[in-house]
C-alpha cells in the first residue's frame, strides 16, 4: 500500500524564522549592553549571543548602528504615554517625569548611550519619537485655541536637559528636577 503524503499545509506560521531572527538578535543586543559589554558590541559578537549567522546580521541591519536603530525603534515606538490631563503644564510635567523614569531605566540608558556612542541614525529614532511625542502635547494644547511655546523650544527646553543629563552625567533624573523643566518653558 503506497503512503500516503500529507496535505500541504495552508495556516500559516505567525511571524516566520525571519520574527525569531529579530527577537533573538535584538535580546542578544540588550543582554550586550546590560552585560556592560557595550564596548564589545559588534556584529559578530551579537550574533554568536543571539545564535545565529554574523551573515545573518549583516545581510539584515548591515551595521551595528542600523541594527542599534531598529532596536531602538522597537524600544521606543509607544512606550512613552502621552498625557492628557485638560492642562499643558500638567501634561508637560507628567511626561517629563515619565520621561526621566524611563531614561533612568539601565537598560534604556545603556541602549540610548550606545546609540549616541554609535552616531548612527539611531539618535534620530530616539529623537523624532521623543518630538512626536511633544508635538501631540502641544498641538492638542493648540487646538483646544491656548497659545504655546514652539516644538523647537519644547525640545531645547525639556528634552535636551534630560538627555543631556541621563547619558552625559551621573545626576539623577528626579522627578522634581525633571517636572521643573516645565517651568523653564512655561514661566507662570
Amino acid at each position: 500500500m503506497p503512503a500516503q503524503s500529507s496535505p500541504p499545509r495552508t495556516d500559516s506560521r505567525p511571524g516566520g524564522r525571519s520574527a525569531r531572527v529579530r527577537a533573538a538578535v535584538h535580546q542578544a543586543v540588550k543582554e550586550l549592553l546590560a552585560d556592560e559589554a557595550g564596548d564589545a558590541l559588534t556584529i559578530p559578537v551579537i550574533a554568536a549571543r543571539a545564535g545565529v549567522h554574523a551573515t545573518t546580521v549583516y545581510r539584515r541591519w548591515g551595521s551595528v548602528g542600523e541594527l542599534l536603530a531598529d532596536v531602538a525603534t522597537s524600544r521606543f515606538s509607544g512606550d512613552v504615554v502621552v498625557p492628557d490631563t485638560g492642562s499643558l503644564r500638567e501634561d508637560l510635567e507628567r511626561y517629563a517625569y515619565d520621561l526621566a523614569r524611563d531614561l533612568s531605566d539601565p537598560d534604556t540608558l545603556a541602549l540610548v548611550r550606545a546609540i549616541v556612542g554609535t552616531g548612527g541614525e539611531g539618535a534620530g529614532v530616539c529623537r523624532m519619537e521623543r518630538q512626536r511625542q511633544l508635538e501631540a502635547i502641544i498641538e492638542r494644547e493648540q487646538g483646544r485655541g491656548n497659545e504655546v511655546p514652539s516644538i523647537e523650544r519644547a525640545i531645547e527646553t525639556l528634552l535636551a536637559p534630560l538627555y543631556y543629563r541621563a547619558v552625559f552625567t551621573d545626576q539623577p533624573l528626579s522627578p522634581e528636577w525633571a517636572r521643573s523643566l516645565v517651568s523653564h518653558l512655561l514661566p507662570k
